[in-house]
């Protein structure tokens, strides 16, 4: 009621409601670009565009996400992590029905996550969902949706937008002046937590939804090496080092390029830090061979100065790798293409550059080290022909994959 009071004192009203869905735009036709290859192909055109819709257009609502709504209603309190007001997100809607997951700024470029948290009560930090998107391209996974910064007027943009009363009474104002708000949910949901503006202005990250799950069905699937989420459990990889045996004789791991692809994702989050992928999902419509796609990498990018060698076990104990990602990685080793030089230069079209601090570049080139010399070893022990996959009719020779780095 007090919010209510508030905005018709002040003559609030919401924007008008959106046009009519327009066939060419950004978002529908990023929609309309995913394939069996990817969420994009590499030249496109809506991909740029909808990067630059999510960093202009006003916002027309502003909303919880889906899980943190379900928060409101039960707490399952048998397992020890659990979502919390720590890693508040929110739903955005712009014009021609455009959708964007906002996650806020809750840690600084520079700080380093603590040596003694958990991978599973770290921060949440928009700048890791950015350069994980930008990393993703870079590798030619293209498997993360597209994300872009944005200083978002939490006043204007949030508060001023949205209809929902739980979120409109979160909202609150600093002893410093600066209007903040919070997730509200059954525990750990404190103005401690709070995200705060300066007054108003407070950055973020903004990453596209994808298709509905009425359009395009999706399939989460627990990660084979899922880390146990209590503070002394193991799970079997991480004491059996002949897992993956165990792993080939499941379907679809057993007949499918299903093991390749997850791999492909260790190998993604070795290069960010991230050790929170206890799920992934895929698209029904493309089967088994379908791509995974690398969501929530916002845990990533915490420690530059430590490398999380555990994160590469798909990769070290089946020993098995794509061609085309072992060429493009050997690539980005090459003086002339340092993956570090290359996300550097990617990073600075974003709004919020610079993304990743100087020693979390470097680290990507020490990482991409690691993993070539785990490759390596497999290849010493089983042999090139039964580590390497083929995964394309004629694999490109790096020439080619230079030249499509260079465009």
């Amino acid at each position: 009621r007090r919010h209510k009071l508030y905005r018709q004192e002040l003559n609030l009203t919401s924007p008008a409601a959106p046009l009519p869905l327009r066939p060419e735009a950004s978002w529908l036709q990023f929609h309309l670009g995913i394939s069996r290859d990817g969420l994009y192909p590499r030249s496109s055109p809506a991909v740029a565009r909808l990067l630059r819709d999510m960093r202009e257009l006003p916002t027309i609502s502003a909303d919880y996400s889906q899980d943190e709504k379900a928060l409101l209603g039960a707490c399952d309190c048998s397992q020890v992590v659990k979502p919390s007001g720590v890693h508040l997100k929110l739903v955005l809607r712009f014009q021609d029905f455009g959708k964007a997951m906002f996650k806020p700024m809750r840690q600084k470029r520079e700080e380093e996550t603590p040596e003694d948290f958990f991978y599973f009560v770290d921060f949440q930090r928009h700048n890791a969902e950015i350069a994980a998107f930008h990393l993703d391209r870079i590798l030619d996974f293209r498997r993360v949706p597209p994300t872009v910064g944005r200083l978002i007027n939490v006043t204007k943009e949030i508060l001023e937008v949205t209809k929902n009363e739980v979120l409109q009474s979160v909202f609150f104002v600093s002893p410093a002046s600066n209007v903040c708000f919070f997730a509200k949910c059954p525990y750990m949901c404190k103005t401690e937590y709070a995200v705060c503006g300066n007054p108003h202005l407070l950055e973020g990250s903004l990453s596209a939804f994808l298709p509905s799950l009425n359009l395009a069905p999706r399939l989460s699937i627990p990660n084979p090496w899922i880390r146990s989420y209590s503070f002394d459990g193991k799970e079997e990889w991480e004491v059996n080092p002949l897992y993956c045996n165990t792993v080939r004789e499941i379907y679809p791991y057993s007949n499918s390029n299903r093991l390749l692809n997850i791999v492909d994702m260790a190998i993604f989050d070795f290069l960010t830090g991230n050790m929170d992928r206890h799920h992934y999902e895929m698209f029904t419509k493309f089967g088994d061979d379908g791509f995974l796609l690398h969501l929530d990498n916002a845990r990533g990018f915490g420690r530059h100065s430590h490398d999380e060698i555990s994160i590469l076990a798909p990769l070290s104990q089946c020993c098995v790798i794509k061609r085309t990602t072992l060429l493009r990685l050997q690539l980005l080793a090459e003086p002339e293409y340092r993956l570090s030089a290359v996300m550097r230069e990617s990073l600075l079209q974003d709004p919020l550059a610079p993304v990743l601090t100087e020693p979390h570049l470097l680290a990507l080139d020490r990482r991409l080290q690691l993993i070539l010399d785990a490759v390596g070893k497999c290849v010493d022990t089983f042999g090139e022909a039964a580590v390497v996959a083929n995964d394309t009719a004629q694999p490109q020779s790096p020439a080619a994959h230079r030249a499509k780095l260079d465009t």
